[in-house]
C-alpha cells in the first residue's frame, strides 16, 4: 500500500480546487453568456401602438433573419428625394405561420406597409399589415397595435 505525505496530499488538494473553480468559472460564463442574449432581445416599447402609418415605397433590402426580419424601405419625401425607414417585422417563424416566405419580397418591389412607428420620430416602426406588389395583404402576425390579450 503506498502512502502520501501531507506535502502530497495538499498539493494535490490545491490542484483540485483549481479545476473546481476552473468548472465554477466556466458555468458562470455559459450562463452570462445565455442571460445576454436573453437581455439584447428588446421589448416593443419603443414604438407608438397607438397611431399607425401608412408608408408607400420601394424595397431596399429584405432581410429574412432570426430573431425579426426587417424590410428596409426607401419613401419620396414629397420634395424629389427619399427618407429611408426601416421596419422590423416578426421572426420568420411567425411570419411563415401567417403564410410569409423569404421569396415574398424582392429589392426593387414597391410595397404599401402600415407600420407602428418609432416614438422617438426616428424613421422606422414596427410592421401590422405589408401589401405585396403582387397585392396581396399579409399580416405581421402579431396582434393589432402589438397589444396581446392578457
Amino acid at each position: 500500500m503506498q502512502t502520501r505525505s501531507r506535502g502530497a496530499i495538499r498539493a494535490h488538494g490545491a490542484r483540485m480546487r483549481g479545476v473546481m473553480n476552473s468548472i465554477r468559472a466556466c458555468g458562470a460564463l455559459l450562463l452570462a453568456s445565455g442571460a445576454s442574449g436573453a437581455l439584447a432581445h428588446h421589448s416593443f416599447a419603443m414604438f407608438d401602438h397607438v397611431n399607425r402609418v401608412t408608408l408607400s415605397g420601394t424595397v431596399t433590402q429584405f432581410q429574412w433573419t432570426n430573431p425579426h426580419v426587417f424590410i428596409e424601405l426607401d419613401v419620396s419625401d414629397g420634395n424629389g428625394g427619399t427618407k429611408h425607414y426601416s421596419i422590423e417585422c416578426a421572426s420568420p417563424n411567425v411570419l411563415m405561420r401567417v403564410g410569409w416566405k423569404y421569396s415574398d419580397v424582392k429589392k426593387g418591389d414597391k410595397v404599401t406597409l402600415l407600420v407602428n412607428p418609432l416614438k422617438n420620430g426616428d424613421p422606422g416602426g414596427m410592421l401590422e399589415t405589408a401589401t405585396l406588389v403582387d397585392g396581396r395583404l399579409m399580416s405581421d402576425g402579431n396582434p393589432p397595435g402589438g397589444v396581446f390579450a392578457r
